[in-house]
């Protein structure tokens, strides 16, 4: 990722908004669907809490390649698109931080289904309009 977003960017992936994710399946076609998700600027990654037996978290599981998806929030004529290459994690120090993370941006504690696994973005593009 080339530097850091501006600081429009940053206060738009702040507010307590849904987003889509997009995965591929295996055979090629996009899964999309509807997350709650946190930005971690320092580290540059995207989280959004799910479970190991998800549509999202199969398809990165069996991922050919980099495992590449796109995270896009959207509010009326502004959205912002986070793009990278994207594991799945079972590791709980990283589930507890992307949970942590949630719970400050959504005022709420996420759900804590059993196969909790947290989905970690490397964000290394930016699209955005009207921020």
């Amino acid at each position: 990722m080339s530097g850091r977003p501006p600081r429009a960017v940053e206060e738009f992936l702040a507010e307590p908004a849904v987003a889509t994710l997009t995965t591929l399946r295996p055979d090629g076609s996009p899964h999309v669907a509807p997350v709650r998700f946190t930005w971690d600027r320092e580290a540059g990654l995207a989280r959004v809490l799910t479970v190991a037996t998800s549509r999202k978290a199969r398809n990165l599981a069996g991922a050919p390649g980099d495992g590449r998806v796109a995270l896009c929030q959207v509010a009326g004529f502004r959205w912002i698109t986070l793009e990278g290459p994207a594991t799945v994690s079972h590791d709980p120090r990283r589930i507890a931080e992307a949970a942590r993370r949630y719970t400050r941006r959504y005022l709420s504690p996420p759900p804590g289904p059993p196969g909790r696994v947290v989905i970690e973005i490397a964000v290394d593009r930016f699209l955005h309009l009207n921020l």
